[in-house]
């Protein structure tokens, strides 16, 4: 049986994930600051993107989306391990994204991979302390530029 604390634990990990989601899907960089520990490490890098701390992705996520009209990040089947304030944890992602080239024409393609987090808790609820994204599959990818570069 799960004790308080953990049933408490799970569910404002479980919110911190949804809340990445929505900061991402509605451009709110910012947020993700009350995201991730102050000295998280972010590594996209599996899937094309970059690999920095949270203010170096924070500046790269409106170059790299900005070619995108719409996506969706929808987690969900969450693997959640947690070891007094630490904890990890492997989620599934599902991305549909809408491309637009430059001539305008768009295309809808879908990726789909899995969050690989390490979490800690802080005084300020729990944060992710690392974020990995394992590449699982693409479909439907239009022939597009690169992700623009870390600067």
């Amino acid at each position: 049986m799960l004790s308080l604390q953990e049933i408490s634990d799970r569910l404002e990990i479980e919110d911190l994930l949804s809340r990445y989601s929505y900061a991402i899907d509605d451009q709110d960089w910012d947020a993700l600051d009350q995201i991730f520990a102050a000295d998280a490490v972010i590594d996209y890098t599996e899937t094309g993107g970059a690999k920095g701390s949270v203010e170096q992705i924070k500046a790269w996520l409106p170059k790299a989306l900005g070619r995108f009209p719409s996506y969706q990040h929808m987690v969900a089947t969450r693997r959640l391990e947690i070891d007094g304030d630490t904890a990890r944890c492997r989620s599934v992602l599902f991305n549909p994204m809408r491309y637009r080239a430059d001539d305008g024409a768009e295309q809808v393609f879908f990726i789909g991979l899995w969050y690989r987090d390490r979490l800690v808790r802080t005084a300020n609820g729990w944060r992710i302390a690392e974020r990995y994204e394992e590449f699982s599959y693409a479909h439907n990818v239009p022939d597009m530029p690169p992700v623009p570069r870390l600067e």
